[in-house]
């Protein structure tokens, strides 16, 4: 994969790509490229059963790092908890939450840490910690019988959980976009991408880190680089602002995080029926070494693959992936 990244200002291929940030940034940031979705296919929404219950709180780890969480539904329902993407927060999960939430499950989203409204630790930035606090989210509001599933680096997260903490909490369990196996390419994981990749993004983040997150929500995120995309600029200011949100350090030390950890080990403690959900043009997170590489390591896992969806599928998809998520947690 290496040979199409021939400059780490410019070039594109099927494969990777690279986009640039403004000033000293455009030369150093790269960032992987598969493609874009196009407009939201209509799926049919359940009818509610009347407007979800809406509290946030927040909690302390016994690290001293206070995590922010929303708590949706009734408290009743049973619970979905959904991580969240790098370098995003609990917003991001806001569509599927409120839709799952009319539809009468509890729903549990919360800031990573370092991320949106918890507390920027400056160190502990990396996916033992992640699982860790996620853990201790779980413990807090004593939850069973979880529908547990991760976006891209929450993927991550979530497959780290069960590797540590195992699954006698978890009915269920997705990957969404998601990081896991591994995306760095190595002598055992020759799909993966090059480091150069991932030190084009830290390069990026430090040069001009607004600047990057712009041209990743304007471009390869939501597949907006993509000939005849319906561009939205409200997703754009969202994604940016949730990114500015979390702290420069802690977003940095993330970077390794998602890119650098194993989690083959961790999927094959999978034990739950699980959803892998991943889009064939996914400029960020391709489908070949991500979705269909986990898909191949979780015993029994069902793979849902979107024709032409890029990485940012929970929001350009949204009615098919709400729809898709809801059937799951059904059944």
């Amino acid at each position: 994969m290496s040979k199409d990244i021939q400059n780490p200002a410019v070039s594109l291929s099927r494969r990777s790509a690279l986009f640039n940030s403004a000033g000293a940034a455009a030369a150093a940031i790269a960032v992987p490229l598969a493609a874009l979705g196009g407009a939201a296919e209509a799926a049919p929404v359940a009818k509610a059963g009347g407007p979800a219950a809406h509290s946030a709180s927040t909690f302390t780890t016994r690290d001293g790092v206070e995590i922010y969480y929303k708590d949706w539904g009734p408290r009743s329902g049973q619970p979905v908890v959904l991580s969240h993407g790098w370098p995003l927060n609990a917003d991001s999960w806001e569509s599927a939450a409120f839709h799952l939430a009319n539809n009468g499950f509890r729903v549990i989203t919360h800031d990573r840490r370092g991320h949106g409204r918890s507390s920027q630790p400056w160190d502990g930035n990396d996916m033992d910690h992640y699982a860790d606090d996620l853990a201790q989210l779980i413990e807090k509001l004593d939850l069973h019988n979880i529908i547990l599933a991760g976006f891209s680096t929450g993927g991550g997260e979530v497959a780290r959980y069960v590797g540590r903490h195992g699954t006698k909490r978890v009915a269920k369990l997705g990957l969404i976009s998601a990081v896991p196996p591994l995306m760095l390419k190595t002598a055992t994981n020759p799909g993966g991408l090059p480091i150069e990749v991932f030190d084009g993004i830290r390069a990026g983040s430090v040069a001009n880190r607004a600047q990057l997150y712009i041209d990743i929500a304007s471009g390869p995120f939501f597949g907006f680089n993509r000939p005849g995309a319906k561009v939205s600029q409200g997703l754009i200011n969202s994604w940016t602002a949730q990114g500015m949100q979390a702290g420069h350090k802690n977003t940095y030390d993330s970077i390794k995080a998602f890119s650098e950890t194993d989690f083959r080990d961790d999927l094959k403690k999978f034990d739950k029926p699980t959803l892998v959900i991943h889009g064939d043009d996914d400029q960020i997170v391709p489908i070949d070494a991500a979705g269909r590489a986990s898909a191949a390591l979780v015993k029994g896992a069902k793979l849902i693959v979107y024709p032409g969806a890029p990485h940012g599928l929970t929001d350009t998809h949204k009615d098919k992936f709400n729809a898709d998520f809801l059937a799951f947690a059904k059944s």
